[in-house]
């Protein structure tokens, strides 16, 4: 459990050296400027492969050093904050909403990319929908049941509303027509296929909309608060 302990220090450490040494790629701004990389173009309009990155044929394995065990009979999705109609949906009730089905890349800060995804889930806009957030609602918080080990501090990453509510943003179950692996984030987790894909939460467990930005567990630690992958967008400082 030693090791574990120390892993996010040990990121957190690694996050700050690649700051130190890769100035171009901290606090980036990309407004108006246009997308890099290289490939054919995606069904998004971008280059397939981001700025920066490398393909993959396997998944590697990321986490704060907790693998939380959740059976579908215990799991629960709270959806919070500002919205009209605050819900806690169990396994059955997540499955009987609207499923989609979807085939989408996914980009790792640490460089690796995974084409050709095959995800079937609920769209993050059907579960805003259910809530209706309020007007003031213009950003969400995201949290997992996975925790930094030896602490009480769970794993949250922040997203614009915008973002969270395009049609390829899900929580998905099922990967590659079986269920979601425990290490991948089973039994649900948020995928995020045009941002870095920490901004998906593994093991997801709530959801709060906020009138205010609300910067999650790896962007209070270095990590980008924006992550577009198009624009090696990987870190951020105090500005």
């Amino acid at each position: 459990m030693a090791e574990s302990s120390d892993l996010v220090q040990r990121r957190r450490g690694y996050i700050e050296r690649q700051i130190a040494l890769n100035r171009g790629d901290v606090n980036v701004k990309f407004r108006g400027q246009p997308p890099q990389g290289s490939g054919s173009v995606n069904r998004h309009g971008m280059p397939r492969l981001p700025v920066g990155q490398h393909e993959v044929r396997n998944w590697p394995v990321l986490d704060l050093g907790d693998l939380p065990e959740i059976d579908t009979s215990a799991w629960t999705l709270e959806i919070g904050g500002l919205v009209d109609n605050p819900l806690c949906l169990t396994w059955d009730q997540f499955m009987a909403l609207p499923q989609a089905d979807d085939v989408s890349d996914f980009h790792c800060v640490t460089t690796w990319s995974r084409y050709d995804n095959h995800w079937r889930g609920v769209r993050f806009a059907t579960l805003a929908e259910l809530a209706v957030p309020k007007d003031e609602a213009r950003f969400v918080l995201c949290s997992g049941y996975d925790r930094m080990p030896g602490s009480t501090i769970p794993y949250t990453t922040n997203l614009p509303l915008e973002r969270a509510i395009e049609s390829d943003v899900l929580l998905v179950h099922t990967w590659e027509n079986r269920p979601l692996p425990r290490e991948h984030g089973g039994p649900v987790r948020m995928i995020t296929p045009k941002l870095y894909a920490w901004k998906g939460t593994k093991w997801s467990r709530r959801i709060d909309f906020l009138a205010q930005n609300q910067r999650g567990f790896w962007e209070l630690r270095g990590y980008s608060n924006s992550a577009e992958p198009w624009y090696n967008d990987r870190y951020s400082t105090p500005e």
